[in-house]
């Protein structure tokens, strides 16, 4: 049994910095950290929303048995980035902000802002060898959040307008930035028949919004429907999320505004899905409410998101 799994670490920054957290309550969140992924037991786990590369290791260095961690050398405006930390050895494949050549430029901001020719955080590709014998090819990502930031770093819009403005201009680089993963994800299964690739992060959307369906490609065989028991021919450049497979009472990962939503995802490729693997969502404490103002909330120790995991009938 392997067991993959994506976690938002929620702003896990070092002591020292302005913003950056005390030193007892930096202890505090490493600990639940470290609580949380020994209970979970991954090979695998991709993080995001690490500001320091550092904390990463330290975290390592608290749980059992020895792992390893990478980072993205591209973080965004505010130091945060995608990582892995691993039992098993990775090796890095890719680590780009490239949007996807034919996609045009996209606008972000009101004028005279510049268009945005890149993703706001760097996607991460490694390959883990199994102890058995193999790889797993893993994509995480970081895709642009909904809660809207604006101009002066306001968390509040002066009119409806602006409201509406800066909610498309969040949407054209969400949908941006998950064509760019597909195509990551395209050009690793196009290397051969029953390559075992998995996509996750926080892709900061549910299930069935617009942009998170761009990482499945072809259409039509999801999970649950009559069309997942028949081999097409899609099914080579296919990717199925595992988000049905989650129990009802667990599938969420964070609480928006009081609701209940599942926007951190875990994607299989065919070779991963038969059998199907086991899926969680770990709810160790009750998540925080966020709303549009990111700091209004205060998140017990850990994150205020919750980790999603799969346990695929593998040879680690």
């Amino acid at each position: 049994m392997v067991v993959i799994g994506t976690w938002n670490l929620e702003n896990l920054f070092r002591p020292g910095g302005a913003g950056h957290p005390a030193p007892p309550v930096y202890d505090a969140k490493l600990e639940a950290l470290r609580s949380t992924i020994t209970t979970i037991g991954p090979d695998v786990l991709a993080v995001q929303e690490v500001g320091d590369p550092e904390a990463l290791k330290e975290l390592a260095e608290r749980l059992p048995g020895e792992w390893h961690t990478v980072c993205s050398q591209h973080p965004d405006s505010r130091e945060i980035r995608v990582g892995f930390l691993s039992r098993l050895p990775l090796t890095v494949v890719s680590d780009t902000v490239a949007l996807p050549a034919k996609l045009a430029p996209i606008q972000v901001a009101d004028p005279p802002a510049q268009l945005s020719g890149g993703l706001g955080r760097g996607v991460l590709t490694v390959s883990v060898e199994l102890a058995a014998g193999g790889s797993l090819t893993l994509i995480t990502c970081h895709l642009k959040s909904k809660l809207l930031s604006y101009p002066g770093n306001r968390f509040f819009p002066h009119d409806e307008g602006e409201r509406a403005r800066y909610g498309a201009y969040a949407l054209y680089r969400r949908t941006a930035e998950a064509a760019a993963v597909r195509e990551l994800a395209t050009t690793a299964l196009e290397q051969g028949d029953g390559k075992r690739v998995i996509v996750l992060g926080d892709l900061n959307d549910e299930a069935t919004a617009a942009t998170t369906q761009i990482l499945s490609g072809p259409p039509g065989s999801e999970i649950g429907t009559g069309g997942f028991e028949r081999d097409d021919t899609g099914d080579r450049l296919r990717l199925w999320n595992l988000a049905p497979l989650i129990p009802d009472a667990e599938r969420y990962s964070r609480v928006n505004h009081g609701r209940r939503e599942l926007i951190d995802h875990i994607f299989a490729s065919h070779a991963l899905v038969a059998p199907l693997p086991e899926v969680h969502v770990r709810h160790d404490h009750d998540l925080p409410s966020v709303t549009e103002e990111p700091s209004a909330h205060v998140s017990k120790p850990g994150s205020d998101h919750a980790p999603v995991f799969a346990s695929f009938p593998l040879a680690g």
